[in-house]
């Protein structure tokens, strides 16, 4: 039994259905230049593809 790494809970959250979810990447700094929709869309949770997640999973679970 591996441990949860803490780094990754940080980052990634898992949905009730099993999606690994993660935040729009280039949203920390020279955003004056971006659109408000651009700004805006920084803000969501966008899923994880499918072979990413797999390999995630089992560092974020117990």
């Amino acid at each position: 039994m591996n441990k949860t790494k803490k780094a990754l809970t940080k980052r990634f959250k898992i949905t009730k259905n099993g999606k690994i979810m993660r935040r729009a990447t280039g949203q920390n700094h020279y955003r004056s230049k971006k659109t408000g929709e651009a700004k805006r869309k920084g803000r969501k949770w966008i899923p994880l593809a499918k072979t990413e997640a797999q390999h995630l999973k089992k560092w974020l679970t117990k």
